[in-house]
């Protein structure tokens, strides 16, 4: 967030001078490649990754539907079917696009 700035002149939008040059080359790759603004760029290898974590977590879910859905459960099975459900949901818990999940 930019201070507040007072006094004559239009408010400042980038922190710096080679901020704002970056921004611009943003726009311009994203003309020349007809990118809007709704359009959203992700690597594939991101995306694989979080694939791979979201197919991890539907299979825990269904493997802990399955375990309360049996009708002689114990409490080292229910611990168990929740520790599978807990590891698989850890890795998407802060994941954002764009950040390595290494």
């Amino acid at each position: 967030m930019l201070p507040e700035q007072t006094g004559p002149g239009r408010p400042k939008e980038f922190c710096a001078q080679a901020c704002r040059q970056w921004d611009w080359v943003a726009r311009q790759r994203a003309r020349e490649l007809a990118i809007s603004e709704n359009d959203l760029v992700v690597a594939r290898a991101e995306l694989d990754r979080l694939y791979d974590d979201l197919y991890v977590l539907a299979c825990a879910v269904e493997d802990t539907e399955r375990e309360l859905s049996a009708t002689r459960h114990t409490a080292a099975s229910l611990r168990e079917a929740l520790d599978w459900l807990m590891q698989a949901a850890r890795p998407l818990k802060n994941r954002t696009l764009g950040q390595s999940s290494n």
